[in-house]
């Protein structure tokens, strides 16, 4: 990058450190209570809780690993994302209202309130585990891989600067989070736009065209291939997005875990009152349709321009082809001023995360961890401080781990979405029938999240041990390298419902027993909507609808 690049960057920098230090001051509680810091109780509007949510979601898996896969898979992989705007009109309908009605704060609080403190404590641990090792791991690592490429600066120090960065940004706590992510996201969807039209205008180019919208019909055409949403099975990314289970298997279970059920993503909302809570995650599903334009689109168009020549050496890693490397090759062929733009979109995104994934660490950590094992009567401001100092630890810790995670041949994205597959299945079962079964039991709970857990690590190495090519004709397994594997997708579906009927024998078995269960406050007309946003969901759905029906 030369000065110009960095004279925008540093701006982007001043505008949301001093929009963070306004909003801090401006909204600060006089109480400093614990509710308030983690959750921006009652003061987030439909917008903040919109963005705060795209710009949590949208990190460097997304622009660097899912890009990478726009190259190798191409549109397909844009499922992750347009099934993510239904499932967000899903969660707001059917999940938002018992969160709130109850309310939850945490999921670990929804698990000690439905089931009791064991499940709630197990599960507790695990996601502190989950949410340092893999996500924030994860998203610094592909996120300072991303930087040091474009910048030129030392991986090292990307790493350390994205940390603190994100850590001042995350010790104002949510509110500050919500009010600047609404920045991040301009900044982010401005820079991704910006990118995808340098990399359609380049194709243009290339091939004598007349222009970006040329350039979008020379991708199309040379590359049909990789505008098709449902792959057929003897297509070779069949194993990672296995056909119509995309629309109707483990995609929205996969999906339906990680909007509903996830802290870091519910924490958003859980301080509004209902209906703000529900237009801004419908103000996020309408983001959600626009993403693959951003993060999609790039990859396929460099895609078009390897195979005509271009970037023969810049899309090597090790002497192999690398299809992470496609969302920065771009970048970097920016013009001076647009480049740095395009940098400070993609640092708002990993910032952004990192922040959102803290914050829910140090929220877990202190209100169901700290507060019920080693201090119990701990004032407001004592919660508020070991929050803080909990997003301190898990940064300095991810540091350290970051540099040893391994992504492997599937690509950044795939990689992350396939081992995070392990726990989803008994997770959301586990939500699924605590939400809507008052007989569910909570060694039911327990058994669909050990037990889930155990069954994907068997689906997943069993072909080293037992020859599948008999479910070949189903569709349900894959010839890679010579061995049958069962796509992860699916792979997440039948654990899904080995946990939903394991639960149901257990819970009604435990119930003639006698055993009691602790069932949450529901009613029907919790799920009535407004007819603004049921016109607005209807107009969501409908896109989705489109999209998949054009991109058959």
């Amino acid at each position: 990058m030369e000065t110009k690049d960095y004279i925008v960057f540093l701006c982007y920098f001043i505008i949301v450190a001093g929009y963070g230090l306004y909003i801090y001051y401006k909204k600060k509680s006089a109480s400093g209570d614990s509710k308030d810091y983690f959750l921006a109780e009652g003061s987030l509007t439909w917008w903040a809780i919109g963005a705060s949510l795209i710009a949590s979601n949208i990190s460097a898996e997304q622009f660097i690993g899912m890009s990478g896969s726009g190259f190798k898979i191409g549109l397909a992989i844009a499922t992750y994302e347009w099934m993510a705007a239904v499932t967000l009109v899903v969660v707001a309908v059917f999940f938002l209202p018992v969160y709130l009605k109850n309310k939850i704060f945490t999921m670990p609080q929804f698990l000690n309130q439905r089931y009791n403190g064991t499940v709630a404590m197990i599960m507790a641990v695990f996601w502190l585990l989950l949410y340092i090792v893999v996500n924030l791991t994860s998203i610094l690592f592909l996120g300072a891989l991303a930087v040091s490429s474009i910048s030129g600066i030392d991986f090292q120090a990307c790493m350390i600067g994205l940390a603190i960065f994100a850590i001042f940004i995350t010790l104002g706590g949510m509110k500050v989070i919500g009010y600047t992510d609404v920045i991040q996201v301009f900044f982010l969807i401005l820079g991704g736009l910006a990118t995808t039209y340098l990399a359609l205008n380049l194709v243009s180019d290339h091939f004598g065209g007349g222009g970006v919208l040329d350039g979008l019909g020379i991708v199309h055409n040379k590359a049909q291939d990789h505008f098709h949403m449902i792959l057929k099975p003897d297509n070779p990314n069949y194993i990672d997005l296995p056909g119509l289970s995309v629309l109707i298997g483990g995609m929205w279970i996969i999906n339906l875990n990680y909007w509903g059920c996830n802290q870091y993503i519910t924490q958003r909302a859980l301080g509004a009152d209902l209906p703000t809570a529900r237009n801004g995650l419908l103000f996020a599903a309408g983001l959600k349709l626009l993403m693959p334009l951003i993060v999609v689109l790039p990859g396929i168009a460099a895609f078009v321009l390897y195979n005509d020549g271009l970037f023969q050496q810049e899309m090597l890693a090790g002497g192999e082809l690398n299809p992470d490397r496609a969302y920065p090759v771009l970048l970097n062929l920016l013009p001076t001023g647009l480049k740095g733009l395009s940098f400070a979109a993609l640092t708002a995104a990993v910032v952004a995360s990192l922040a959102g994934k803290a914050n829910s660490v140090a929220t877990i950590f202190t209100l169901d961890i700290y507060k019920k094992i080693f201090d119990k009567d701990a004032s407001e401001r004592k919660l508020v401080n070991v929050g803080k100092i909990t997003i301190v630890v898990s940064m300095i810790l991810a540091i350290f781990i970051a540099p040893y995670l391994g992504i492997d041949k599937k690509g950044g994205f795939q990689y992350i979405q396939e081992y995070t597959g392990f726990v989803s299945p008994g997770v959301f079962a586990m939500f699924l029938l605590g939400f809507f079964w008052k007989k569910t039991t909570s060694n039911a709970a327990l058994f669909a999240t050990i037990v889930g857990f155990l069954l994907s690590i068997v689906l997943k190495f069993l072909p080293g041990y037992m020859d599948l090519s008999f479910l070949a004709s189903t569709g349900f397994a894959i010839p890679v390298d010579g061995v049958y594997e069962i796509p992860f997708i699916d792979r997440i579906g039948f654990v899904f419902i080995f946990c939903l009927i394991g639960m149901y024998i257990i819970s009604m078995y435990e119930h003639k027993k006698g055993v009691v269960t602790n069932g949450l406050e529901i009613d029907a007309t919790m799920f009535k909507t407004k007819t603004g946003f049921a016109v607005g969901a209807l107009i969501v759905i409908g896109i989705t609808a489109a999209l998949y029906t054009i991109f058959w």
